[in-house]
């Protein structure tokens, strides 16, 4: 059987650069007496082929099968130095840990004073860049070496050096602690979503303040802040509180705005600040700067204002692609976001190696609303069925829940209610089962199941019932999350008034102020 993107090797060696197959092969041909090496025939197939087995390995080169593993594994480790000594992939990090190295060796030599002065360049390039972790480990080996190259200054030497190392790991600590806790209610919003009521409101802010470390913000550096308000926007998002929740993110991206230099050392951070920001104004439906902040990130990619590599240039497309998408909910411009739509498919094949299942579900769960908003109900279907059938997938249980009642709505718009009593049954059991059944879900199944007793005349009077109903939860603390997934009111407006749903978020669009 073909292994294609399972296999680690396999994935790494089609991941690599022109310019980086040729660096490899400069870099093993330095080695000497590597012409006719297993582990350099097994990269020559690996780069030619578009999939493979340890048949064709043993067909075409002449790795025994007992050598396989060993091959691949020196292979791959091989490729891993290479890749490490390409200037594309140097940062401050490496070169922090590559003086560090340089003075161990000068150290395993005897050479104190020289190990030491490599050591204090390095240390202050890791203080001046916010690498504390480093710092303190380059402090307690300049302890070591102080206990052994004796100076007259020594007492005052390691007066210095306890100070330092006692401030750096009490700033390790605080920053572990604030990025342990930023995780933890990322992890939390991943599985869960927003809060349902007051009993899961009053467990998270106990969550969060029994974690959160005591702190003067004047005395925190740049990663301390930087996780501290990840921490505090995670919390935002989680308690539905979406003006805090921009207050945040506006915070994290002014962070990197301050302190430039470290876009390029944090291009990951940054992006997703902006992203997180994106989000927020989305949430808080503030469309102008929304688009002021989306238009500069387009620009920061197209002039590389931002550092590129494979990683990076995943969370470009899939931070651009989203709010983009973000962007034609806001205007109400579905059928303009289906042409985009078809564009982003595309270009979806070309990243979902590299993009975890979670966010290609998101993007299914955002291209079937698009579809729903421009009335192509069958379409809409099409795209929630492949979140629907996918069993093994790890997903926000509030978007899982979500998906399926829209997909009650579409078949419902599409005219496929020969099926649909099961349909409401198995979405019903299903939010059961998840314990996310709310008034406006209840409300909306219930609905739908009694459509069928109800006379052709009166439908009207029974949307319009409705409507009145869902709009007193339109700003309900924990019920108006349902809103935010799915537009109930606009479709149910658009029933009432017998246009398509997306006159009427347009018409809504253009009475935003903000």
């Amino acid at each position: 059987m073909a292994i294609e993107q399972k296999d680690v090797l396999f994935t790494l060696v089609k991941s690599l650069s022109k310019s980086e197959k040729r660096q490899f092969k400069l870099y093993v041909g330095r080695l000497g007496g590597n012409a006719d090496a297993n582990f350099i025939s097994l990269f020559n197939l690996l780069d030619k082929v578009s999939a493979f087995n340890d048949d064709l390995i043993l067909k075409k080169t002449n790795i025994k099968k007992q050598q396989i593993s060993n091959t691949k594994a020196h292979l791959y480790k091989q490729i891993l130095v290479s890749l490490r000594l390409n200037p594309v992939h140097q940062n401050v990090r490496s070169q922090i840990r590559e003086q560090f190295d340089f003075a161990a060796i000068l150290y395993s030599k005897g050479l104190y004073k020289q190990s030491l002065k490599i050591l204090e360049k390095a240390k202050e390039l890791a203080l001046s860049t916010g690498e504390n972790n480093s710092a303190y480990e380059i402090v307690e080996f300049e302890k070591v070496i102080e206990s052994q190259y004796i100076t007259r200054s020594l007492s005052n030497r390691a007066d210095e050096l306890a100070k330092q190392a006692k401030e750096l790991s009490l700033r390790n600590v605080r920053a572990s602690k604030l990025s342990n806790l930023s995780l933890q209610l990322y992890s939390l919003m991943l599985k869960e979503g927003y809060v349902k009521d007051d009993v899961d409101s009053k467990k998270v802010t106990l969550y969060f303040e029994k974690r959160l470390p005591s702190y003067k913000l004047s005395e925190l550096g740049f990663r301390e802040r930087l996780f501290l308000y990840k921490a505090y926007l995670w919390h935002s998002l989680i308690m539905q509180d979406f003006v805090s929740g921009y207050k945040y993110s506006q915070k994290w991206v002014d962070l990197f705005e301050e302190n430039p230099e470290m876009k390029i050392q944090n291009p990951v951070f940054y992006l997703k600040g902006v992203n997180y920001l994106l989000e927020s104004l989305y949430l808080i439906k503030h469309k102008t700067k929304f688009n002021k902040v989306l238009e500069k990130l387009n620009f920061d990619i197209e002039n590389e204002n931002i550092s590129l590599n494979e990683n990076t240039t995943t969370l470009t497309f899939l931070y651009y692609s989203q709010n983009k998408l973000n962007l034609y909910f806001l205007e109400g411009r579905f059928h303009k976001g289906i042409v985009f739509t078809t564009k982003l498919l595309k270009e979806l094949q070309k990243f979902e190696t590299k993009i975890d299942a979670h966010h290609i579900m998101v993007f299914y769960y955002k291209i079937a609303c698009m579809y729903f908003g421009a009335g192509k109900n069958e379409e809409c279907i099409f795209y929630l069925e492949k979140i629907i059938s996918n069993k093994d997938l790890k997903m926000r249980e509030d978007l899982l829940c979500f998906t399926r009642v829209l997909n009650l709505v579409a078949h419902y718009d599409a005219g496929l209610d020969y099926d649909i009593d099961k349909l409401i049954i198995s979405t019903y059991k299903f939010l059961i089962k998840m314990n996310d059944l709310h008034e406006v879900q209840r409300k909306m199944i219930s609905f739908l199941k009694n459509l069928s007793t109800i006379y052709p005349q009166d439908i009207h009077k029974a949307f319009v019932k409705l409507h009145k109903e869902l709009s007193e939860f339109e700003n309900h603390p924990y019920e108006k999350r349902a809103f935010l997934y799915l537009d109930v009111i606009s479709w149910l407006e658009s029933k009432i008034q017998n246009v398509p749903v997306e006159v009427i978020i347009k018409q809504k669009a253009k009475k935003m102020i903000k």
